[in-house]
């Protein structure tokens, strides 16, 4: 296995709940400076239950270390503040609002030029700049995809917590979304990858995490997953 980057975040014995049901049982994994990590698993187990925990966003206790301060007591603006980013399963764009507005809407410091440009968002995705004044309540669902993306990025996050992001799309929206998440990870922002197409994960993923009932029940680098049948069988195989 290979050596873990200096960890960015440091999620340890991470629990979580929604009301009375204990969804996450101590989970604890690290992302690393300019890693792409993702985190596998069926439908259920709490994958999407882990980003909406580090992003402060249900009921949660344990520890969420980012560049080694303290997250867990923190409210979700204050949490985006430090430098974290989310993209969501459900695509939360604002749909009466043209491309162009809701990719403005990303931008958290007009004051400071971050590592991303709207010109770098259409540059990545031409379909974006042909529909830039267009109102997003009507782009297919891959391009909402890519605008939810790239609205994300336009806040300049130093790590990007990425739900589903290839969910209901056609293989060559799945492809660009593929190399948008390694331009993302080459520009030095880190990822948190929450998907469930083997294929992509192996590709372009540094580490990968399995999670089965709330916690998590393997770790390794894409090869090993590939040599461990049994874990793929009894925790990501339908």
């Amino acid at each position: 296995m290979s050596d873990v980057k200096t960890p960015m975040l440091d999620v340890r014995d991470l629990h979580a709940f929604y009301g009375k049901s204990h969804i996450l049982q101590g989970v604890t994994f690290t992302v690393g400076e300019g890693e792409i990590v993702s985190l596998l698993g069926r439908n259920g187990v709490g994958r999407s239950t882990t980003a909406h925990a580090i992003m402060g966003t249900v009921d949660r206790h344990g520890s969420v270390l980012f560049r080694g301060e303290e997250l867990i007591n923190l409210v979700p603006h204050d949490i985006a503040r430090k430098g974290l980013g989310i993209v969501v399963e459900n695509r939360d764009i604002f749909p009466t609002l043209t491309v162009r507005q809701n990719l403005l809407l990303g931008v958290k410091n007009i004051r400071k030029a971050g590592r991303w440009s709207m010109e770098d968002m259409f540059e990545l995705f031409p379909n974006l700049r042909e529909r830039a004044d267009v109102m997003a309540g009507v782009l297919s669902g891959g391009e909402q995809q890519m605008l939810t993306m790239c609205r994300t990025l336009m806040g300049d996050p130093d790590l990007i917590i990425i739900d589903e992001p290839t969910e209901g799309l056609a293989p060559k929206i799945v492809a660009q979304v593929a190399s948008l998440l390694e331009e993302i990870a080459r520009r030095g922002v880190s990822i948190l990858l929450i998907e469930q197409k083997l294929t992509i994960a192996l590709k372009i993923s540094h580490r990968i995490y399995v999670m089965g009932h709330g916690h998590i029940v393997f770790e390794g680098v894409p090869d090993d997953l590939i040599h461990d049948e049994s874990i793929r069988r009894e925790w990501l195989e339908v």
